[in-house]
């Protein structure tokens, strides 16, 4: 097996700074794609490639709606030159519904709040972007976050004033449905409904990231297994999510929903799999190391066309899923309530 996962490309999208009102500002999420990146490029783990033709990341001034639409086209035009393309989007950020309306928006770096139907994104024209990318096997991610887990979580107000109409909610059921025909396409959304997404008590790092993290590097996988699959993620982020979330008296649980193969994203700990002993051999080691990523870091390595802030029905074995309630496979759905 090559050392490489040489057709892997990803779109990290963290919002991080909001250029108008500052109240909306959300910095954990460039930090979340900061450290994404970080296991992605990382030869040991998912071995992506790490140029500007495989990976891209958009944040703070550079996480503008032109920004995202372009990287959207991007992304697009690096699937359509390669038949094995295996693509990952993951935006982090807010994510409003216009009950007046209906429409749902992801709230850009230059969003304006006086005028927010022109100047956010629609989740609409998301989606159809995202819909046009020809990918083989397309992952999407997104943690469209309301402001009170991130601000509470941070002990600062934790109450943030939206226009008039404007609740703060996850993506809409009705899009990820949209989104996820045709082949090849896995949509996970960090939490459901008015659920809150939280940071770690470290105000490090989200709590699903830092575990979408941890199965990157192996966790969710058994020995044996040379690449980190759909399942893999699904059975440890649906576990461990709700788990963190309950340690700190608060309620967040992840949504999968795909109709496909259970496709490999990236390659298990360089493609060498994890030990004999499983994942519970390399658990210590890897919370060290990111613990380590996190707090006080002064350099980064990117690449590609990046603004990073670095101030301080598919068939597959669920394994034990844990608290994970909203789960959709093909045309089935599990809701446990």
């Amino acid at each position: 097996m090559s050392n490489k996962f040489s057709h892997g490309y990803a779109l990290l999208i963290g919002i991080g700074d909001s250029a108008s009102y500052s109240n909306w500002s959300l910095p954990v999420t460039v930090k979340d794609i900061q450290e994404l990146q970080s296991i992605l490029i990382d030869p040991s783990f998912c071995a992506y490639l790490n140029d500007d033709v495989h990976m891209r990341l958009l944040s703070n001034a550079g996480a503008t709606r032109g920004a995202i639409l372009d990287g959207l086209t991007w992304i697009k035009k690096q699937a359509a030159t390669d038949s094995e393309a295996t693509v990952i989007v993951y935006y982090s950020g807010h994510g409003w519904l216009d009950e007046s309306t209906g429409q749902y928006y992801l709230i850009p770096h230059d969003i304006e709040p006086f005028d927010i139907a022109n100047s956010a994104l629609s989740a609409q024209i998301f989606t159809e972007a995202l819909r046009e990318i020809q990918a083989h096997r397309l992952l999407v991610i997104i943690d469209s976050c309301r402001a009170e887990g991130m601000a509470t979580a941070k002990n600062e107000q934790a109450t943030t004033k939206l226009p008039s109409s404007f609740v703060q909610t996850a993506f809409p059921k009705k899009l990820i449905d949209e989104l996820k025909q045709g082949e090849g396409r896995a949509v996970f959304t960090s939490s459901r409904g008015t659920q809150s997404s939280w940071i770690r008590s470290d105000r490090a790092m989200s709590i699903y990231t830092y575990h979408l993290i941890e199965a990157l590097r192996g966790a969710g996988s058994q020995p044996g297994e040379t690449v980190v699959r759909i399942s893999h993620i699904m059975n440890h982020v649906g576990k461990t999510v709700p788990q963190s979330a309950h340690s700190m008296k608060v309620e967040q649980t992840p949504f999968f929903d795909f109709a496909t193969e259970d496709f490999a994203v990236a390659l298990l700990r360089g493609g060498k799999g994890l030990p004999k002993d499983g994942w519970d051999a390399v658990e210590a080691e890897a919370a060290e190391t990111i613990s380590a990523m996190m707090p006080g870091r002064d350099t980064i390595t990117i690449s590609g066309n990046q603004e990073v802030d670095q101030s301080g029905s598919g068939n597959i074995n669920l394994g034990n899923i844990g608290q994970a309630r909203d789960i959709t496979l093909g045309s089935k759905t599990q809701a446990k309530d």
